[in-house]
């Protein structure tokens, strides 16, 4: 039997550890991660090996040669162009006709039994057996669900947090028929996990999932690099380590010199022919490389250090990386999270800050202060993208240069000329940030279309309807006057999907910025009639008729913010009575906090019931959302808001459908069924929503926020566009929002949330659909259990914090909170809180 080696990879995210040199070379306890599973091919039998190589081929192929040296026999199958990981061992099938192969990747350390899986694979008679392992964050694997026999029933590859179902992920170690290999084209980008498996799985073949009991590490990031080397010297995993036990956890190879002075405390390693000298101290999970340097009164603990290193006097590191043939003179200092590529000088007194990236060939001169990556590497940051965008304090997290950063990402993401249109809100931050923000695409050979001040729904309108590919929106954090929230738009002037979120991360934590030459660099516009076209269009869009006829007074609050831009322009052309309230642009304060937005609803509330208005609107400062109070005077909440809205449209449709995020009460459901319209249940992601709400015969969309989607106009979030399109509804049905809302039964819905440390989510999910199992369940977003009577619960991982959300519904309260509190218990048990 042979195995197959994947060495193809170019291990992005490891860099600059992978600038010059690929994945499965790095090394892990001084030898390189591939050595350590070609050894352990070797000690369960697989000796014949095909390494299939792409990025820096020929460093792997001359590092290794024929195997002869490990026992084993190598072949090579080289990729001219990247292929996948089902494409790769295609381009070996001359080599594994014969007989089932093993696929094993060259850049995972693990110690897992190949033996007793390849045994569950013969004896299950299975096409594919798919290695599986149980990790505390799933989110970045491809999850396999498989049932009491280990068959496999569904793949999802890299979920958000809503799509766990389960901690068990694709470790990518397969054993293989040879007849598999018929299913993927030659000379093609094919994928196992996206492509053939799912394809397998929906034609009834046996695939099989074996979860195995062994360490597994995907060696991935630089926390997983450091990870790996401190469970290998923990003896967390099964490898083979050159040397011998100087002392308990004190490894040190042949030819190294230790002085007795020197100070050592394991568990460490100290590479072959390295030498510490007297007063040097190594502390835990100190890795020397061969020939390394360390002089006297150098202080290193938790450092990575690779060959040929020099370690001058009274250098400090600390849980850092250094790329081989590296200089650290006299006195430097090195913190957490730093890796130092390869061949760099840093020179005596140098101080390198957390997280900073210095990639290889670079100097840093003495004395100097390292804030920030030296070209073109910083520290990655986890959830960069919150739910409302790119979310931080003014001049604290959102700084000039972060909005420059993060401009030359997104610049870097889209191709040369094109254009992106650029707003702001009313504030003075924005303003000011939104400069940096212009400057980085110019720069980036990206044109910008700027609105200046304009509530956001006029910027996603604009966006939808140029030639833009994309939009920048900048807005005070609804409720935190002190924080900016950086909104990025698609060219259907949507939020970025999360796959577009996840790009943009990836260039922006790797810092590599394209730069346009000077010829390039790209124009500034100012759209002269941005509002104009949004409210002639929205006009033209929205059902206005019986307006005029109706004589409606009704009372309008722009909260200080851009709605304020255009209201005008379109209440002068719809012939309504409107009294118009805090309609001055706020730069200084242009939100509110919550007890300011109480009292200015309260006053909108007096207003409507003394004016005798039919309803009043309050609209965020951007004018993408929207509070409603009756013609009584009397607020309506948010989720009776949506089912109110929801009424008025199905009412006068008559058919088509709706779309609502699972989190919304089942009366909607009935709302919708008794006037003829159907649900589309979706996730609560606002991308979810509006790629939903741009569906064939979609009539209406909301997210029980306050946020209302008019599809015959776009399908966004538009608090302006809602509100015309409910002073039509209300002009023809002649029924008041009050009596609209005493006829929709009162939903019986409770929320809680449940602290969940991150390394347990999956562990919940799982927990769940095992504590589901025989009822009904719906895994749109999350994991909602429906109960035999109707009632239902769902549990939501929340993307951003450590908490898990539950809704549960049933036909009284009591019920509800009998079936909320079943649930929270499973979730606080799997999450140990």
């Amino acid at each position: 039997m042979k195995a197959v080696v994947m060495a193809g990879g170019e291990g992005t995210r490891l860099r600059p550890m992978t600038a010059n040199q690929p994945k499965p070379l790095l090394p892990v306890i001084n030898r390189p991660i591939m050595e350590h599973v070609l050894r352990l091919l070797r000690r369960h039998g697989l000796t014949e090996t095909v390494v299939t190589v792409q990025f820096l081929a020929a460093l792997i192929r001359n590092y290794f040669g024929d195997g002869e040296e490990l026992g084993m026999n190598l072949h090579y199958a080289t990729e001219d162009m990247p292929l996948g990981t089902a494409g790769s061992v295609k381009n070996a099938v001359d080599k594994l006709r014969d007989d089932r192969f093993l696929v094993i990747s060259g850049d995972a350390l693990t110690d897992i039994d190949l033996t007793d899986m390849i045994r569950f694979h013969r004896e299950n008679g299975a096409l594919v057996t798919i290695g599986l392992k149980r990790v505390p964050n799933p989110l970045e694997f491809g999850i396999v669900i498989v049932d009491d026999r280990g068959r496999v029933q569904r793949f999802l590859e890299k979920p958000t947090w809503g799509q766990v179902f389960s901690d068990t992920v694709n470790t990518g170690i397969y054993v293989m028929e040879p007849e598999v290999l018929d299913e993927v084209a030659a000379g093609e980008v094919v994928d196992w996990s996206s492509d053939v498996f799912p394809r397998l799985l929906s034609r009834g073949a046996p695939l099989y999932g074996y979860v195995a009991d062994g360490y597994w590490e995907d060696v991935g990031t630089h926390e997983s690099y450091f990870k790996a080397q401190s469970d290998a010297l923990s003896g967390r995993v099964k490898i083979e380590i050159d040397g011998f036990e100087l002392s308990p956890g004190v490894w040190v190879a042949e030819g190294a010199s230790v002085d007795a002075d020197a100070v050592l405390k394991g568990p460490l390693y100290i590479g072959d022919y390295a030498k510490v000298e007297a007063g040097a101290e190594l502390r835990e999970y100190t890795v020397l490389g061969s020939n390394a340097v360390v002089r006297e009164g150098a202080f290193l603990h938790r450092a990575i250090v690779h060959g040929n290193v020099y370690i001058g006097p009274s250098a400090n590191l600390r849980g850092c990386v250094i790329g081989k043939n590296t200089d650290v003179m006299t006195g430097a200092r090195i913190e957490e999270s730093v890796v130092i590529g390869d061949e760099c000088i840093i020179e005596s007194e140098a101080y390198v800050s957390s997280g900073v990236k210095v990639y290889p060939f670079k100097t840093v001169e003495a004395g100097a202060v390292i804030n920030t990556s030296v070209i073109w590497e910083s520290r990655g940051q986890r959830n960069l993208f919150g739910p409302r965008g790119v979310c931080g304090l003014v001049n604290v997290e959102i700084t000039p240069e972060l909005c420059v950063r993060l401009a030359s990402a997104y610049a870097t993401t889209l191709r040369k000329g094109a254009s992106v249109v650029t707003s702001r809100d009313s504030s003075r931050a924005a303003r000011a940030l939104k400069r940096a923000v212009i400057s980085a695409l110019n720069a980036g050979a990206i044109d910008v279309l700027d609105l200046e001040a304009a509530p956001l729904p006029v910027a996603r309108f604009h966006t939808a309807r140029t030639a833009a590919v994309g939009g920048i929106a900048l807005r005070t954090t609804p409720g935190d006057p002190q924080s900016v929230d950086i909104v990025f738009m698609d060219g259907r002037g949507a939020d970025l999907s999360l796959g577009e979120q996840r790009k943009l991360e990836r260039v922006f934590s790797r810092q590599e910025f394209r730069r346009a030459f000077p010829g390039e660099i790209a124009e500034l516009g100012f759209p002269a009639r941005a509002i104009d076209d949004y409210a002639h269009e929205l006009l033209r869009c929205v059902d206005m008729r019986g307006v005029r006829d109706t004589g409606m007074k009704v009372v309008v609050d722009c909260a200080g913010g851009t709605s304020s831009l255009v209201l005008p322009n379109l209440l002068g052309r719809v012939g309504v009575d409107v009294l118009t309230v805090n309609s001055r642009l706020d730069d200084a304060s242009p939100t509110e906090t919550l007890a300011e937005r109480r009292r200015d609803l309260q006053r909108l509330s007096e207003l409507v019931s003394s004016a005798r208005a039919a309803f009043g609107v309050r609209f965020d400062p951007v004018g993408e959302r929207v509070a409603l109070v009756d013609e009584k005077g009397q607020l309506i909440s948010e989720e009776r808001a949506l089912l109110v809205v929801l009424d008025l449209v199905a009412a006068e449709r008559g058919g088509g459908r709706v779309a609502l995020p699972v989190t919304t009460t089942r009366v909607a459901e009935q709302v919708c069924r008794f006037h003829g319209v159907q649900v589309e249940w979706t996730a609560t992601s606002v991308d979810a929503l509006t790629s939903a709400a741009g569906g064939h015969d979609m009539i209406f969309a909301g997210d029980g926020r306050g946020g209302f989607v008019v599809p015959e106009f776009a399908p966004t979030v538009d608090g302006l566009a809602a509100f015309l399109r409910l002073l039509g509804l209300v002009s023809r049905t002649r029924l008041s929002l009050s009596k609209i809302d005493a006829r929709i039964p009162e939903a019986k819905i409770l929320k809680r949330t449940v602290p969940t440390p991150w390394a347990a989510k999956g562990a919940v999910m799982r927990s769940v659909i095992e504590a589901a199992e025989g009822q009904l369940i719906d895994t749109t977003d999350g994991v909602r259990v429906v109960a035999e009577d109707g009632g239902w619960a769902l549990v939501l991982p929340d993307p951003t914090d450590a908490v898990t959300h539950l809704w549960a519904e049933a036909q009284d309260m009591d019920s509800a909170q009998s079936l909320l509190e079943h649930w929270a218990r499973v979730v606080e048990q799997a999450a140990g809180t």
